[in-house]
């Protein structure tokens, strides 16, 4: 299935800010998580990955540092902040209001 692109870009703030919360993690390693949560269907790119994780950075909602992996190679890991943490439950709070709407009118629109 292929997912269109307002929904994927209406979904990358929460969908970043969950994966972070889980633990620090580093560009390729997001989205690998993406893609894994959703089953294949979220193939995100590098061109949309990276502006969603400096407008967040830039928002104090994920702060970034330079480390070395167990590879040896230099990777910008980034975490959640407090800030962030704040933002979640409040995307939380958006996306079950939306889902909740949405799974309200299908059931009607099922019964008729």
């Amino acid at each position: 299935m292929d997912v269109g692109k307002d929904l994927v870009a209406a979904s990358a703030t929460p969908l970043v800010l969950a994966i972070l919360a889980e633990s620090d993690s580093y560009g390729y390693a997001i989205l690998q998580r993406v893609a894994e949560l959703s089953g294949g269907h979220l193939q995100w790119s590098d061109g949309m990955l990276y502006p969603v994780l400096h407008r967040l950075e830039r928002q104090g909602h994920i702060a970034a540092k330079w480390s070395e992996s167990e590879s040896g190679r230099k990777r910008k890991y980034y975490r959640i902040t407090k800030e962030g943490r704040a933002q979640l439950s409040y995307q939380r709070q958006q996306w079950k209001v939306v889902d909740d709407t949405l799974r309200g009118i299908w059931m009607k629109a099922s019964m008729a």
